[in-house]
């Protein structure tokens, strides 16, 4: 999973992403609030967020979270300690509120109870993209894509499935079923329409990736 850490203290931010790599977390360390805004552009699991950075507010990056990537948790980790702070770090949107002075040890049991919760029973996400399964939609942030009802079956398969390269047949025969005469070939098209429809319009790093002689499979690095 991937954590961005937001801390102008180097001593701190450093202490906590050499800690969290030692639990198998991978990490990105950032000081400046700017920076981590347009950081959020990339989708991470989980933010450690300070309160008080530079060029802006944790609490203002905290609500630019929640509006682009509204599946990312949020732990604020401040000095700020009063009641009136917390909830405020609560109404802004943050899962946990950790106050400092800390430990470490607590750190690492607040971050494995927030990433275990699900706030929803009916999606799927993969990045900045997350497929309602209730309402049948997927959105890339918060914007809806329209796809048809096969290619939504196709990227939720595919995502569901992501350590796994899967031939054209093979996806035939888990998308459409066996039954189904649909001709190899259709694939490729249906493939192309969910990279048209979700790669080029928010210029989004490959999502479905072609495995040269053997198919398609969820591009590994997210």
């Amino acid at each position: 999973m991937k954590i961005l850490i937001v801390e102008d203290e180097i001593k701190i931010g450093q202490s906590l992403e050499r800690g969290l790599k030692l639990e198998g977390y991978e990490t990105k360390l950032v000081t400046d609030g700017d920076v981590a805004i347009e950081e959020i552009n990339t989708f991470y699991d989980l933010v450690v967020l300070d309160i008080m950075i530079p060029n802006t507010s944790g609490y203002e990056v905290a609500k630019k979270i929640v509006k682009v990537n509204p599946k990312t948790k949020i732990i604020f980790l401040t000095s700020k300690s009063t009641l009136d702070d917390k909830l405020l770090g609560f109404e802004t949107g943050a899962d946990d509120y950790i106050s400092k002075p800390f430990s470490f040890s607590e750190l690492i049991a607040r971050v494995k109870a927030v990433l275990k919760r699900e706030n929803h029973e009916n999606t799927i996400r993969y990045r900045n993209i997350l497929i309602d399964l209730s309402g049948i939609k997927v959105l890339v942030g918060e914007k809806e894509v329209n796809l048809s009802k096969r290619e939504f079956e196709l990227l939720k398969f595919l995502i569901l499935n992501k350590s796994h390269v899967f031939s054209k047949e093979e996806l035939i025969e888990k998308v459409w079923g066996l039954e189904s005469e649909i001709l190899p070939n259709t694939v490729e098209v249906f493939i192309k329409s969910i990279r048209d429809k979700i790669e080029k319009p928010f210029d989004l790093k490959p999502v479905i990736e072609t495995v040269r002689g053997f198919g398609y499979r969820v591009n590994q690095d997210d």
